[in-house]
């Protein structure tokens, strides 16, 4: 067996072995030895928005000469090797690390100056040629790329992932509304039978719902737009020229292709993380009205035999390792669970929001993996349901016909008639009897069949909408 080689590296704590194929120095290896706490790495979106923001820093700080070209040019190609994915192995700090994301910004510092290193023909750790601080870092801070990597990060998997999955369920659902528009069903309340509505027309109330989430997910998601990026530590800008800011939105809205602009104060933009909160606000709203449309259609599709089984769900999977046959709704089930995930996810957040004291909100490496994860499970949750649940529903017809044809609650259409006291009275005799409102209006002539048919015709009992 080969044996491990390992390369010295120095920093201000003193000296540390890393290993010597490793692109991460010193300070990677420090937070690895300090912070083995879950496994759990901050996503690689927030990774590649970090390298996007090296790069711009890289190409402004050309720009106005503060670094020599040849050194330029070569931290610009590493970073272009990290954005086509050829170095993901290289960041492996744990999401419980030092606060603000310090040993992660250095993480991406020391990968990118060893790579560049490397393209130059230079031995790793020659951070005499290309430093991670002095070049890498130049004219930035952990406090300000860190915090607008979190911005660009979220933005771009919202605009190219969560939206467009969001935008196909919703026509998903519209389409199962129009599709059922004249299957009549009875409608409920409290769980218990209400008046007669059609099941497009419930359908219609789902695909409405995620319609408004879509609008207020991107519409809160617009303050993720604004990045401290050129207040360095806390917001002064200390050790930045006065066109940094400048320049360096500008190539990263080359990058990105989406168009990022300069917080309206820097240090509110340092001190606080209040866009973070907003834009996963949206999505615990959104993770609410998931599980409550995955809820709703376990229940409509429970049973078959003693449950309401007004709907049939796609199997996906075999329900259950004892009953053969069973088969369950596995990925409305999903659903709650992803659900369940973002509200706690919430819930992280508004602690990370409060916690930040002064001039720096520290807690911002948790706020980023809880925001993150957030989008990505619900974009690949909301994918799935429509593929796998959505899109292969059926109705049950028939079952939909009976419920409607039993149910007493229809004598609410005859209470202008006879009035509340008495459709009260005939409703609790109708469940009792198991006989039919039709049928006891007739025996007691309370109104003539004429009437009586045509106001509780199930046509009839439908508003359209």
């Amino acid at each position: 067996m080969k044996k491990r080689g390992y390369r010295r590296e120095k920093d201000d704590l003193g000296a540390k072995k890393v290993p010597k194929e490793a692109y991460y120095g010193v300070q990677t290896k420090r937070a690895l030895d300090n912070f083995p706490i879950s496994g759990l790495h901050l996503q690689k979106q927030l990774i590649y928005a970090m390298t996007i923001i090296k790069k711009a820093a890289a190409l402004t700080n050309l720009k106005e000469k503060r670094l020599d070209a040849k050194i330029a040019k070569a931290i610009s190609r590493a970073c272009d090797d990290i954005l086509k994915r050829k170095l993901d192995n290289q960041f492996p700090v744990d999401v419980f690390q030092a606060g603000a994301g310090t040993s992660e910004n250095m993480n991406v510092n020391e990968v990118i100056a060893n790579r560049a290193l490397e393209l130059l023909h230079k031995k790793k750790g020659s951070y005499n040629i290309i430093h991670p601080n002095d070049h890498v870092n130049l004219a930035q801070s952990t406090n300000d790329v860190f915090h607008s990597a979190i911005h660009i990060a979220a933005y771009l998997q919202i605009q190219k992932e969560l939206l467009p999955h969001l935008l196909h369920l919703e026509k998903a659902l519209d389409h199962k509304a129009k599709q059922w528009k004249r299957i009549i069903k009875t409608g409920r309340t409290h769980l218990r039978d209400a008046v007669p509505m059609t099941l497009g027309q419930e359908f219609s109330g789902y695909a409405a719902v995620i319609k408004n989430d879509r609008r207020h997910v991107t519409e809160d998601a617009e303050v993720l737009r604004a990045l401290n990026i050129g207040g360095t530590a806390i917001g002064t800008a200390i050790d930045t020229s006065p066109h940094y800011r400048q320049y360096v939105l500008k190539e990263i809205t080359k990058q990105t292709k989406y168009k990022f602009k300069p917080a309206n104060n820097l240090f509110e933009g340092t001190a606080s993380i209040a866009a973070i909160a907003t834009t996963h606000a949206a999505l615990k709203v959104l993770a609410e009205n998931l599980i409550k449309i995955a809820n709703d259609l376990r229940l409509l599709s429970s049973g078959p035999l003693g449950g309401l089984n007004e709907i049939i769900l796609p199997a996906v999977q075999p329900g259950s390792s004892i009953m053969p046959g069973k088969v369950n709704p596995a990925v409305a089930e999903m659903v709650d669970m992803v659900g369940f995930q973002v509200i706690g996810n919430d819930t992280t957040i508004a602690m990370c929001a409060q916690a930040g004291q002064l001039e720096l909100n520290v807690m911002m490496p948790l706020a980023a993996y809880a925001l993150l994860n957030s989008i990505d499970i619900l974009a690949n949750g909301i994918h799935i349901f429509t593929e796998k649940c959505v899109k292969g529903i059926k109705a049950n017809e028939k079952k939909c016909r009976e419920y409607v044809e039993k149910n007493p609650i229809i004598v609410t259409a005859l209470t202008p008639y006879i009035g509340y006291q008495k459709a009260a009275k005939l409703a609790q005799r109708a469940y009792q009897e198991e006989r039919s409102i039709k049928e006891l209006i007739l025996e007691e002539k309370l109104l003539d069949k004429k009437t009586v048919e045509q106001l509780l015709n199930p046509k009839a009992l439908i508003k359209k909408t």
